[in-house]
């Protein structure tokens, strides 16, 4: 019997294994090594509940500036992508309403992760999906700087849809699915 992977942990070895190893996010290995990037599970059975863990969480980063982002694993409650987007949009909606437009955004990370002019066995999906429902809460101004800092930072999608077609949706499936203890 498989016991079920610790969501965090898994979620680490995503960003180590995937995210920083195969530089899907050239920002993201200077973070982890200056081990500024948190990591926090919400429960996201209750949705009400995981929208009140995200400001919890923009409260922590503006009295914690060494914190440079952090990861909110939802699980369980938003297996269902339709269902994840839907709570997206208004966690979205709610960080602009509560003026955090221009500190923070959320990137969107899910196992089940289809681009909307994508199909969705095609492995440029694999450039978003995670092995658990996530919010990635970024400082803009973290992102603009590291920007700044990139050569070419409008290249960045294009090279990682190409990178992840030459690996393949096998290849990139399967190593989701380790992470997942599903195999």
């Amino acid at each position: 019997m498989r016991v079920p992977p610790d969501p965090l942990a898994a979620t680490r070895t995503w960003v180590e294994t995937f995210v920083v190893a195969r530089d899907v996010c050239p920002f993201a290995g200077r973070e982890v090594a200056r081990d500024s990037v948190r990591y926090v599970a919400v429960p996201a059975d209750d949705p009400e509940a995981a929208l009140l863990a995200l400001f919890d969480e923009c409260r922590h980063l503006d009295a914690t500036p060494e914190v440079e982002t952090t990861l909110l694993v939802l699980t369980p409650g938003l297996e269902a992508f339709d269902d994840y987007l839907d709570l997206l949009e208004v966690a979205e909606a709610l960080l602009a309403e509560q003026g955090y437009e221009g500190t923070y955004q959320l990137a969107s990370f899910h196992p089940e992760y289809v681009f909307a002019d994508a199909e969705p066995e095609d492995p440029a999906n694999f450039t978003n999906r995670s092995p658990f429902p996530m919010w990635h809460l970024l400082r803009e101004a973290g992102l603009e700087r590291a920007l700044n800092h990139h050569p070419d930072p409008a290249s960045i999608p294009a090279r990682n849809i190409a990178a992840m077609r030459e690996l393949g949706h096998d290849v990139l499936s399967d190593a989701l699915a380790r992470l997942q203890g599903r195999v």
